[in-house]
């Protein structure tokens, strides 16, 4: 499927000085946020990718135009040569695609409709969040429903209290938000063409779209209670850089070893068999 990135933003809240650097482009380890999530959904199959650029586009192009595969994967230098070991983005095909400085997330879908139109279904992503999501059953589950739309259903990271007032507003009850049971919008959406039908003009995906599909019964939600995590402050985009120099990078599951035992022992109890 095609993976729909919105990446033009002017992100500033993650602003550092007077840099025009967009926020999918802040650096995590060698690599800038909207690789990671590129690199994710490349784990799963999914390696056609559109771009919906707006403020500061220059530097996304640039960076593809001119990429560095060495700098994550491993080479021998022969003679002057580089030879690889292995590849990132040889197989990616990239469509980059200038849809506005200010335009709105749902405009931006608008303006890239004629590249999924056609398909059954496609992914789409804000390109500033990491996740370990299961993203396979996520599209299995969205698949066998006759929901229009899903979107991933994560647990607020934010840490903060509910306060309940009584008639007289004395506090009765104090709750942290992670003990109340709500779900947030998670940033990951399987959508089928027909959602881009329901956003006006320079409306949004989720305020437009996605809320008249839950009114509905047609928007599905995929709880997940593994690794979730923004990048939408420079905090949370500290985290992350800290989380990858400590080795703790539960989104790259590319660079986890496939688990080769239950196939082992189908192997065997068909030579007992």
């Amino acid at each position: 499927m095609k993976v729909v990135l919105f990446c033009g933003g002017f992100g500033m809240r993650m602003r550092e000085g007077d840099s025009d650097v967009p926020k999918p482009m802040q650096m995590v380890g060698p690599r800038p946020l909207i690789w990671h999530v590129m690199r994710y959904y490349a784990h799963f199959g999914h390696k056609e990718f559109v771009l919906c650029l707006g403020y500061g586009a220059h530097h996304i192009k640039n960076y593809f135009l001119n990429y560095r595969e060495t700098e994550s994967n491993d080479f021998v230098l022969r003679q002057g040569e580089v030879q690889l070991n292995g590849s990132d983005i040889a197989d990616w095909t990239i469509h980059f695609v200038q849809t506005g400085l200010e335009s709105p997330i749902g405009e931006r879908l608008r303006r890239v409709r004629h590249l999924v139109e056609d398909d059954e279904m496609f992914l789409a992503n804000y390109a500033d969040v990491l996740t370990d999501a299961p993203l396979d059953d996520m599209v299995k589950r969205f698949t066998a429903s006759d929901a229009d739309a899903a979107l991933l259903a994560v647990s607020p990271t934010a840490v903060f209290h509910i306060v309940e007032p009584g008639p007289d507003d004395r506090i009765t009850s104090i709750h942290p938000v992670t003990d109340m049971g709500v779900r947030e919008n998670g940033g990951y959406f399987v959508l089928r063409p027909s959602v881009i039908d329901r956003i006006p003009e320079n409306g949004d995906l989720v305020g437009d779209a996605c809320t008249a599909l839950a009114k509905e019964g047609k928007l599905l939600g995929y709880p997940h209670e593994g690794f979730w995590l923004p990048a939408d402050t420079l905090k949370e985009r500290n985290e992350l850089e800290a989380s990858f120099r400590a080795g703790i990078r539960p989104w790259m599951l590319w660079e986890k070893k496939p688990d080769v035992a239950p196939l082992q022992r189908l192997v065997e109890q068909q030579l007992l068999s």
